[in-house]
């Protein structure tokens, strides 16, 4: 395994950042707690893009390039147009009236949304998450169920997988795409024992990235759970993504300190790290 390499903070002062995205050349990302939408270029400034009243919020690039917003708190799917204009996508309230978490756009204009089940920062008993197919015309419907804090998905350069972080059961979920968009042929990609995983990041020699938030790092694995190499921070790992030069690819992950429920949005801990990446990204299907 390969020396861990020491990650260089790029950007500081956020609440909770989640949710990372490389998108047309500069690293993109949620500030929860602030409410901000917000770009950063390689030397670390930065832009507010949009301001999002929403938590949690998340988001990705459709090929269009048009931007998937994902407003949790208020169960809906928005689309941020190059020109930053925001409309409504998709309402999200008939599948699940809880709080919804991640989205992953996939082949030919579609996306996948997940809900985990119960509010999270209302302390809420656990529950049973899904997963929702989001169509090109704004229709969703639920296509898994029963996940265990379903967090961030990612979908294969060839279009036929959907995984699936499940925080709860400390693994790595994958589905086979159906010609229609359903999942099938469940079963677990990767167990990652001792791990929260949460945000993850798919690269292009087919070994994925995870975040931890308890064990503060990202963890680098293979499938059938092999780790291959894991960057270790002094406070916890929300998600992360890769992206900038495909000859020097980095790894950006979103780090802040965990204090519950209950002080997620009081203290400005959150930081916006770099690290170099063996693999660039994975294509996007």
């Amino acid at each position: 395994m390969p020396e861990p390499p020491v990650p260089r903070v790029l950007l500081e002062g956020l609440v909770l950042g989640e949710s990372p995205r490389w998108y047309d050349g500069r690293l993109w990302l949620c500030d929860w707690g602030a409410g901000e939408l917000l770009a950063v270029d390689a030397d670390g400034h930065r832009e507010t893009a949009a301001r999002i009243d929403a938590f949690p919020f998340c988001i990705d690039p459709l090929p269009d390039g048009a931007l998937l917003v994902l407003a949790g708190s208020d169960r809906r799917l928005l689309r941020r147009a190059p020109d930053g204009t925001l409309t409504p996508h998709a309402d999200l309230r008939p599948l699940c009236d809880r709080p919804w978490n991640e989205v992953a756009a996939a082949g030919g204009g579609t996306a996948y949304a997940n809900c985990i089940g119960f509010d999270l920062m209302t302390g809420e008993k656990p529950a049973g998450g899904i997963v929702a197919l989001v169509a090109p015309d704004g229709s969703a419907r639920t296509v898994a169920d029963d996940l265990a804090f379903p967090n961030g998905m990612a979908v294969t350069p060839d279009g036929g997988t959907l995984l699936v972080a499940e925080s709860y059961a400390a693994r790595i979920t994958a589905f086979d795409i159906a010609p229609d968009g359903g999942l099938t042929g469940r079963r677990v990609w990767a167990a990652v024992e001792g791990s929260a995983p949460d945000g993850i990041a798919l690269d292009a020699e087919g070994a994925l990235w995870f975040a931890d938030v308890p064990n503060r790092r990202c963890v680098r694995v293979r499938e059938g759970g092999e780790v291959l190499q894991t960057v270790d921070t002094d406070r916890g790992c929300f998600s992360c993504a890769l992206g900038g030069p495909a000859a020097e690819p980095l790894l950006f992950v979103t780090a802040a300190e965990w204090r519950g429920t209950a002080g997620a949005t009081e203290a400005r801990t959150g930081r916006l790290l770099a690290v170099p990446a063996p693999a660039p990204a994975a294509q996007r299907p």
